[in-house]
């Protein structure tokens, strides 16, 4: 099955750049380019990739506020991967509550950024430890929230001590380590957990896991 992509970003070599690597895979198709938030809009309306590669800082409309309105927009299936890097550090926190289902570095490897792309477009959710960090270091710095008992409510036991790990960062295979579960056992849990609360993937979950009250964070 071939991976659809639109690349949005405001350098045309970066773009370039990035279709020379992605499209050098046979798996991967270039469907559309912009150059800022209100062209990735409409051209993701109107190709309907599976993934967007979205840039943050871009004229007119800057990234994230496209992620937010294509995240909510319930006619739109395309997933957001965020470019980003170090010295945009700040903007990881409203990527993800804008509803971004991974970020990657500028820098990053051409292997990473296929690789990436692909995990995205599967329905999975690319979170590093780096990330998750961020959002731990974010929560730290708000009042304690109460918890939401009624949409907390909604898990049992074991699906609440898998929300409480997945807003650790850990991945499947380290779920299953910790749970002593089977990786294909971890994977139902967290699909339950991402219908039962209405979440999109994992990143949605790790921020649910603060905003509810269910996980208190500590700066790290």
């Amino acid at each position: 099955m071939t991976v659809r992509v639109v690349l949005a970003d405001d350098q045309a070599m970066v773009r370039a750049g990035f279709r020379l690597i992605l499209e050098s895979e046979g798996d991967v198709a270039i469907v559309g380019e912009a150059s800022d938030g209100e062209q990735a809009i409409e051209v993701t309306r109107r190709v309907r990739p599976d993934v967007v590669l979205m840039d943050v800082q871009m004229p007119v409309m800057d990234g994230l506020e496209a992620t937010r309105r294509l995240v909510g927009d319930a006619t739109v299936e395309s997933r957001v991967l965020i470019l980003t890097t170090f010295e945009q550090d700040d903007y990881v926190f409203e990527a993800l509550r804008a509803g971004a289902s991974g970020f990657l570095l500028k820098n990053a490897r051409p292997e990473d950024l296929v690789h990436a792309v692909r995990v995205v477009a599967a329905g999975d959710a690319l979170l590093s430890p780096a990330i998750t960090r961020r959002v731990i270091q974010e929560y730290a710095r708000r009042p304690a929230r109460p918890r939401d008992d009624a949409a907390l409510g909604q898990l049992t036991e074991r699906e609440l001590e898998v929300l409480r790990l997945l807003a650790t960062g850990k991945s499947n295979a380290e779920l299953a380590r910790e749970l002593f579960l089977g990786e294909g056992t971890i994977k139902t849990h967290v699909s339950h957990v991402l219908a039962k609360l209405g979440l999109r993937d994992r990143v949605q979950a790790v921020v649910f896991a603060y905003e509810s009250g269910l996980v208190e964070p500590r700066e790290r």
